[in-house]
């Protein structure tokens, strides 16, 4: 009797072992429930989590992967993740757009190394860029050459000028051709000291071409003309063939007897008013031998009626300083 007992407990033992082979262990199961939280938590939270506080309820974006107040209004600012300005009538705060932020981060920035002048104290200015910096704009990321713009600029008017005019002249027009918006700006600019406000304007390439348009057509008319009457006799071609053929001489034909006679040394410029912000053209160049604007254009704003000058070269307007 006792052997069968132990016979059966000892079959009962290898029917067991089988099974516990293919069982974790102890050690494997905790490694794995220490392991399991680590993947859930390089998900992050859903969309829509909410903690809650005594005081506060955050809910998580994921769109913007950052937990947000439940409780603000979507147009209430949070000045401590963001810049915001203080509305003088109201008193509260007021939240900006990122355009306007930018607007403000240029022009402290610039005021600062032109004129010497700090439109916002460190704290704001760091707080600026830090809101700037967290959401992706490209201005707080200075390149080698407009570093280089701003220090020569600065240092010009600390009557120790780094670069000679040829040089800074240089630098400004590359600055100009990569589109940096330190060297060029689309919106007037006044100071306050000395009355001035300025802008830069840009070419009008549209109507500058535009100028060639009477005398390219009178040459293609000529040119078809001439055509069939000449070629039409001994070679029968298709009018869209030969106005083709006759695409280079037209071409530059007109820009030969545009420029040389009609609109010689020509080249159109808009922009807003310094002053008002009316948009405003003018044209550098003679006229069918009339001399008009060269280097330098002063015009008359047909809004506000302020006198602008506007230069050739650099396409900076301004206006002239406010009589004391």
């Amino acid at each position: 009797m006792t052997a069968a007992t132990s016979r059966f407990a000892l079959a009962l033992a290898c029917l067991a072992a089988p099974s516990l082979g293919f069982a974790p262990s102890l050690s494997a199961r905790a490694n794995a429930a220490r392991s399991l939280p680590l993947l859930m938590a390089t998900d992050g939270p859903k969309d829509g989590t909410t903690i809650t506080s005594a005081r506060k309820e955050l809910s998580y974006d994921a769109s913007a992967g950052r937990f947000f107040e439940t409780n603000n209004e979507p147009g209430e600012c949070i000045p401590d993740d963001e810049y915001c300005v203080i509305d003088k009538e109201s008193g509260e705060l007021i939240r900006l757009t990122m355009e306007e932020k930018e607007r403000i981060f240029l022009d402290a920035l610039q005021s600062y190394y032109y004129s010497g002048r700090q439109l916002l104290n460190d704290a704001e200015f760091d707080l600026l860029k830090e809101d700037l910096s967290w959401n992706g704009s490209p201005v707080v990321n200075l390149n080698r050459k407009e570093a280089k713009y701003l220090a020569a600029v600065q240092a010009y008017l600390k009557g120790s000028p780094t670069l000679s005019d040829a040089e800074f002249d240089q630098l400004k027009a590359e600055l100009k051709e990569e589109g940096s918006r330190f060297a060029s700006s689309k919106e007037p600019r006044c100071y306050i000291d000395s009355g001035i406000c300025t802008v830069t304007y840009q070419p009008d390439n549209f109507r500058n071409n535009l100028l060639y348009l009477p005398v390219g057509s009178i040459l293609a008319i000529l040119w078809l003309a001439v055509g069939f009457e000449i070629i039409e006799p001994i070679v029968r071609l298709n009018p869209i063939i030969l106005a083709a053929l006759g695409t280079p001489l037209i071409y530059n034909g007109s820009i030969a007897i545009t420029d040389s006679f009609i609109f010689p040394d020509n080249k159109i410029v808009y922009g807003p008013c310094p002053a008002c912000e009316n948009e405003t053209r003018v044209y550098f160049g003679d006229i069918l031998g009339v001399e008009g604007f060269k280097d330098v254009a002063s015009v008359r704003c047909e809004k506000c009626k302020a006198t602008i000058n506007v230069q050739r070269k650099t396409l900076r307007a301004s206006t002239l300083p406010k009589e004391e």
